[in-house]
């Protein structure tokens, strides 16, 4: 019995885990392998079993190892901004401005809460690989079949194999019957992988490995058994695992702006308050309690307490936005990170195709007949040049053979068409449909006795069928290559048989490779009437050849409309699969990625390092025959060129490069779990249309972000600059701290809230992609923000001197200080909504019901904290008069006429090019 004897030192030694999965296994024999496994035809002893088991440990994928709630929640806290902040709580909170501490600790609790609730689907991407694992396997053990938990396998293990069964672990084939598996999980492949025992080069790409079984894989059609070489970790699908494990997750743009803005205000607070209280102290004898008020003051002037708040908010809103495209975000700041994506990599299979294989063109002698509809529903027709075609001789014979040389079934169920065996063949029993035959009345007039069953090695399927009218004929389907080494004459235009013309069959198979058709021959032979068995000597020659079906994968006409879209808003589109080269730039054509698209192989990955692939990548439209590694690096060189990456994906084999990706887009219906868990978006209708809703979404959230901002920082510069200016003079604070902080958080969270909702500018499409590194405020809002800061401190300077030389107490001059401040913003704000339109137009105007609310709420709460004596204690505020106040309003709706006419200044001068007519 196999299983006792050890190879010390060689990759053949069962305890050498990590040199066994290094193994070319494809490449050596079945008796090869099972040595190397030291195993045999009757597995290994139950003994032997357990011991391996021990030594490798279960055939399951390592788990991945979360933070904790409490980690997760701590972690919101960890930013240099929230940092200073907290500080400055705990200086006012001794300084003995409780209300001014409360507030702020308010503001940096409610903003980690939003952070800890969206990150509240932590990555699970490992734990979902392991649900394509199979939970059962049959093996044989000592000699005799029985059935184990998948993960009870080990090294050396013999599995059997039958159709239905997910593959237990990687396999190395030892003997197959006409078996089909399908891969598309792991390699992107199309059509089910035919699998043979027979050795196959040791460079052979992963979807060319016919010798070998994968893990996660499922067997759609024949019988086989293997022995087991690589379990858990050591899997090509545990290889993904751990790919996925490697990856460390992007910092998004915007973090890496909104970081990087924290930073500097966190920077210039410290510097500026140091100065500062060094000024009023030595300069202009502030006592130390009175100079650390204004040190706090400014602290509270400079940070914009609301801004991460409402940045969370107008995220959370693009979400809610896309999920009704059917678009489900889930890590928030990818929403705007979608606004900048350059470049989208898109799977092929079942992303921007059907994954359902269908006949398009029947290839008969003197013509060719071409199908509509697509799938296995059997709607539609056969046309000649567009007209329906007649029934006639050859069509009948061809469709004939389609049906009886066939083992699959295709049948109306409550979901649709249901498909029973193999994909391909279903396809052809729907094109019979759609020839106007019935499968079931041909399969009732013929009899099959006996059959030969498809076989890679010979690669063919005969049956030998009965006709009514007691006749006996033989019925081939197979490689069209191989067919036509077997038949010596054709069926004619009229019906009758002639010489075949191989040459031109030849030209036809080419060309129809070309348009990207997976090719299939038919043919039969009439033999004598008493014909009982079937052998390959019976086909080998004298064959008629009835014609050639082509069959595609057919392209979603929504992805080719969202294609030429993403061509209008400046976004490449790179399809990478692991079909074969012809396919895969077919498909392309057909989509509109290119008129002549580039195609790379990923043996030509191969053989470039990762500097010439990043020379390469740039001018590549296709990526064919592809590995999950190679779909990793791809997305890596683009990145390394500068470009934000969108990838899409729905099986197994996408989930390293969905997490690599600036933005990971798995497939909702069609994807995986791990696809799922890695992504950072969903697609629930599977519609790559959805992504160029979505990116139109993420390039409006980017907007509205930078509005918000722009309109935000002002208030802040304003302020800092009112504080200095009295500080310089050695005068009263126009503004005290807690107003201060009363101005930047009703403002933010009222009329900042509001610019969350705004809908597209025009022609939001029709830009090209930002640059990644872009800041986040442009020239002119840069500007912009300086203008509106220094007419806020003009503003603000010359009313609190003018209510003070009216005889108004100080508390009445700052609240007309507060007060003009809120004027003058809300003006501000109907300007900054439209960037490159006027907003002296009555729909910028009147506002959008967000605006509307938003002035419904922050006029009374002005007018609350202007004449409540409650506020008025809280606040340091006092009631003001009625015609200062219709001063104040007066002096704020200035704003709006003088900031247009800038604008339309800027704009005809060419002073700031992104300001568009």
């Amino acid at each position: 019995m196999a299983g006792t004897t050890h190879h010390g030192g060689s990759a053949r030694d069962p305890g050498t885990r990590a040199r066994g999965a290094n193994v070319p296994w494809h490449s050596l024999t079945a008796e090869e392998a099972m040595e190397g496994r030291d195993s045999g035809p009757d597995g290994l002893s139950p003994t032997e079993a357990a011991a391996r088991l021990a030594r490798h440990g279960p055939n399951r994928l390592p788990s991945s190892l979360g933070r904790g709630p409490l980690v997760r929640f701590l972690a919101q806290f960890h930013n240099v901004l929230i940092y200073f902040l907290l500080c400055a709580a705990v200086l006012t909170w001794l300084l003995d401005h409780r209300v001014d501490a409360a507030v702020i600790l308010a503001v940096v609790v409610v903003n980690a809460i939003v952070g800890f609730v969206q990150e509240g689907r932590a990555e699970r991407a490992l734990d979902a690989i392991q649900d394509v694992v199979a939970p059962r396997a049959t093996v044989v053990r000592g000699g005799r079949r029985t059935t184990v938990a998948a993960d009870a396998l080990v090294p050396g293990d013999v599995v059997v194999l039958e159709a239905g069964d997910r593959v237990p672990a990687d396999l190395r084939l030892i003997d197959s019957r006409s078996l089909l598996i399908e891969e598309a999980v792991l390699t992107g492949e199309s059509v089910p992988a035919e699998k043979q025992p027979a050795s196959v080069p040791a460079d052979t790409l992963l979807a060319e490995r016919a010798s070998m079984a994968h893990s996660g894989t499922l067997v759609v059609a024949g019988r086989a058994s293997g022995v087991v070489v690589a379990t858990g970790a050591d899997t090509r699908i545990g290889g993904i695992s751990g790919l996925v494990g490697g990856v460390r997750a992007l910092v998004t743009p915007l973090l890496r702006q909104i970081n990087g803005f924290g930073r500097a205000v966190t920077l210039a607070a410290a510097v500026g308050g140091t100065l500062l209280f060094a000024f009023a102290v030595l300069v202009r004898d502030f006592a130390l309690v009175e100079a650390l008020v204004a040190v706090v003051a400014l602290a509270v002037s400079i940070i914009p307490e609301g801004l991460p708040a409402v940045i969370t908010i107008t995220l959370a809103i693009g979400v809610r936005r896309m999920a009704a495209r059917r678009a489900l975000i889930r890590r928030l700041p990818a929403v705007e990170t979608l606004g900048a994506t350059s470049v989208i990599c898109s799977d092929k299979t079942g992303t921007l195709t059907r994954n359902e294989m269908t006949v398009r063109r029947l290839y008969l002698w003197g013509r060719t007949l071409t199908s509509d509809g697509s799938g296995h529903t059997p709607v539609g027709r056969f046309t000649v040049h567009g007209d329906p075609d007649t029934p006639s001789a050859p069509l009948a014979a061809i469709v004939e053979t389609m049906v009886l040389c066939n083992d699959a079934d295709v049948h109306p169920s409550p979901e649709g068409w249901r498909v029973v065996g193999d994909p391909m063949e279903a396809a052809l029993i729907t094109a019979a449909r759609k020839a106007g035959a019935d499968p079931d009345r041909i399969r009732a007039a013929h009899a099959r006795p006996a059959e030969i069953p498809f076989d890679a090695r010979h690669r063919y399927m005969a049956v030998l069928s009965h006709t009514p009218g007691g006749g006996r004929r033989i019925h081939v389907k197979g490689a069209p290559e191989r067919l036509l080494s077997m038949c010596s004459r054709q069926v004619g235009d009229d019906g009758t048989e002639e010489p075949l013309d191989t040459a031109r069959w030849e030209e036809i198979i080419a060309t129809a490779a070309q348009a990207g058709e997976r090719v299939i021959a038919l043919a039969h032979r009439d033999v004598p009437d008493d014909t009982r068995v079937l052998g390959a000597e019976d086909v080998v020659d004298g064959l008629v050849l009835a014609g050639l079906v082509g069959l595609i994968d057919p392209i979603r006409d929504e992805a080719s409309a969202a294609i030429a879209r993403c061509r209008t808003a400046g976004i490449t589109v790179v399809m990478i699969t692991g079909d074969h080269t012809g396919t895969a730039a077919a498909v392309a054509r057909e989509l509109g990625i290119a008129e002549a698209p580039v195609v790379v192989t990923g043996h030509e990955l191969d053989a470039l390092d990762d500097d010439a692939l990043a020379d390469t990548v740039e001018g590549v439209n296709v990526f064919a025959r592809t590995d999950p590694e190679h779909k990793l690096r791809i997305v890596r060189a683009l990145q390394g060129r500068g470009r934000i990456v969108a990838m899409t994906g729905d099986g197994v084999n996408d989930a390293p490069a969905l997490k690599q990706a600036d933005v990971g887009v798995a497939m909702g219906r069609r994807g995986t779990e791990a696809a799922k868990e890695a992504s950072d978006m969903v697609l629930l209708d599977d519609d790559f249309a959805s992504i160029v809703a979505a990116v139109n979404q993420g390039r409006v959230v980017h907007d509205n972000i930078r509005k918000v901002i722009a309109w935000t920082l002002p208030t802040n510069g304003g302020e800092v600059l009112i504080v200095i200016a009295a500080i310089a003079v050695g005068a009263t604070l126009p503004v005290s701290p807690v107003q201060i902080l009363w101005l930047n958080l009703v403002l933010g969270v009222t009329l900042g809230l509001a610019l969350a909702f705004e809908p597209a500018e025009d022609g939001v499409m029709d830009r090209p992609p930002r640059e990644p590194n872009a800041a986040l405020l442009s020239r002119f809002l840069l500007w912009r923000v300086v203008l509106v800061s220094v007419l806020l401190l003009v503003v603000g300077v010359a009313v609190f001197s003018h209510a003070l030389a009216r005889g108004h107490d100080v508390a009445t001059a700052r609240t007309l200080v507060v007060n003009v401040i809120v004027v003058l913003k809300i003006f501000y704000l109907f300007d900054i909504r439209y960037l490159h339109a006027s907003s002296m137009r009555l729909r910028a105007v009147r506002g959008t019901p967000a605006v509307l609310l938003a002035l419904a709420v922050l006029v009374p709460a002005q007018f609350a904290l202007t004449y409540t004596p409650f506020l008025n204690e809280v606040f340091g505020t006092a009631p003001v008069p009625f015609a200062d106040g219709v001063l104040v309003v007066a002096l704020g709706a200035l704003v709006l006429p003088l900031l247009e006419v800038e604008k339309l200044l800027v704009r005809r001068f060419g002073i700031f090019p992104e300001l568009r007519s």
